[in-house]
């Protein structure tokens, strides 16, 4: 096809979108009148198309509780599933649609059709592996704790990986938490190597050389790990009052300022922190309690409790103790 045939072509196209916009009768532009379902023109008045097709929905809601109760579409698209959630997924109770159990032989075809359906959601390799790698992401956050916007960063810094060929010569599990590290990182609810290893399938060594692989790869900007967002969580476990929590906090600010902080497990300056304003506000928290709801040994809370002290005794709150 030569060029002056596609350019006539374009120019038809366009002067049909133009007369579509516009009235057949006086030129004038066109409206569309949501409430009567008809396009009129502006100028003259002319209907030129009515009972136009409403695609809203046929009830309505006064509400965002009943909006919710009366929709009936799917669940949206999601990165922590390998097909983004588009998929259909055959249920696993043998229960037809009026709850009624299945025979013997409507169960058997069930279940092939189960089987069949999940050959048929990973197509290749790739697809297999990044099943089994967000699997494994969902079964570790849900052990951690960890909220919906971290599985998803997660899942993409996983998807990202993948596309840029880094898991030659490294184990799904250990890139998987890799990836959950950091995301936790970045979402501001990070968790200690300890934690990570705990419900990580691979040792702390190997997930760690994972995670400085792909946050140098990816050049992901992962902040240095804060104290201050290791206190709240560690707070609720002990169940401490607001007095104590309020002063770990202040604690923790000072060292910071004073650069206490600069070399030191975030997890233990938490811990310790925790520890001394408990003994500042007389409650009755022992070092062994500390050690066992933050997984930090009794002697390096001891160490940092001592820095931290010494830290506010210098430092603008030792005058308002």
């Amino acid at each position: 096809m030569s060029t002056n045939t596609t350019h006539r072509e374009t120019e038809t196209e366009r002067a049909e979108n133009e007369q579509e916009h516009h009235c057949p009768e006086c030129g004038g532009n066109l409206e569309t009148d949501e409430s009567q379902a008809e396009t009129v023109c502006a100028d003259c008045g002319l209907v030129v198309d009515e009972d136009a097709i409403d695609r809203g929905p046929e009830w309505r809601a006064f509400d965002a509780g009943e909006k919710d109760q009366k929709s009936r579409v799917g669940a949206p698209t999601t990165k922590m599933m390998h097909d983004d959630g588009l998929s259909t997924n055959i249920g696993w109770q043998n229960k037809d649609a009026y709850g009624n159990q299945l025979s013997a032989s409507q169960r058997e075809k069930m279940q092939r059709l189960r089987t069949w359906n999940e050959r048929f959601r990973t197509r290749d390799h790739k697809e297999r592996n990044l099943k089994q790698a967000l699997g494994e992401i969902d079964r570790m956050a849900s052990a951690l704790g960890l909220p919906e916007n971290v599985r998803e960063t997660a899942s993409v810094i996983y998807r990202q990986a993948l596309d840029k060929d880094l898991l030659p010569g490294r184990s799904i599990e250990g890139i998987s938490t890799a990836s959950l590290h950091a995301a936790a990182r970045m979402g501001n609810v990070p968790r200690s190597l300890d934690e990570m290893s705990a419900v990580s399938r691979v040792d702390q060594a190997t997930f760690k050389r994972a995670y400085r692989y792909i946050v140098r790869e990816l050049k992901l900007e992962v902040q240095p790990a804060d104290p201050l967002e290791y206190l709240p969580r560690f707070a609720s476990d002990l169940e401490l009052d607001d007095e104590t929590e309020r002063r770990a906090r202040e604690l923790l600010e000072t060292a910071k300022r004073q650069n206490v902080h600069s070399g030191k497990s975030p997890v233990g300056l938490a811990a310790a922190a925790i520890y001394a304003a408990g003994v500042l506000t007389n409650n009755a928290l022992t070092q062994s309690e500390v050690s066992a709801a933050t997984d930090m040994s009794e002697v390096t809370i001891r160490n940092r409790y001592q820095e931290l002290l010494q830290a506010a005794e210098t430092g603008p709150t030792a005058s308002a103790a």
